[in-house]
């Protein structure tokens, strides 16, 4: 199976989803999950229509962007747009306090061992 880079939208396409903007906002990592607040409103940008919808349970901006197949940068401009609205929730991972307080490593590979053997 060959696998197409995610990136194949045609610039201007691009920059039309975008509306010309190209600086994304930094709220959002591959890992922030992303959920809905509202359905989707008449009128609205099919885009944002459709991050609404793949919304309604939480998503990564990185599944966010696969699912659209649009460059992670326009997802994030995308995605600037509906935060501001009041449209959508980012939740983002939490990180750890310290390298100490992070589960030990062998622990780690029991799990991954175990979840294997399933």
């Amino acid at each position: 199976m060959t696998r197409r880079p995610v990136d194949i939208g045609d610039p201007d396409r691009l920059y039309t989803v975008t509306g010309g903007r190209s600086r994304a906002s930094d709220s959002f990592d591959l890992v922030t999950l992303v959920v809905s607040e509202c359905r989707p409103a008449a009128g609205m940008q099919s885009e944002h229509v459709r991050i609404l919808e793949l919304c309604t349970h939480p998503a990564a901006v990185v599944e966010i962007a696969a699912e659209l197949r649009l460059p992670i940068t326009v997802v994030r401009i995308l995605l600037g747009d509906l935060l501001d609205t009041g449209r959508i929730t980012a939740r983002h991972p939490r990180a750890a306090p310290s390298v100490a307080s992070l589960p030990d490593s062998a622990l780690l590979k029991e799990v991954l061992h175990g979840l294997r053997n399933l």
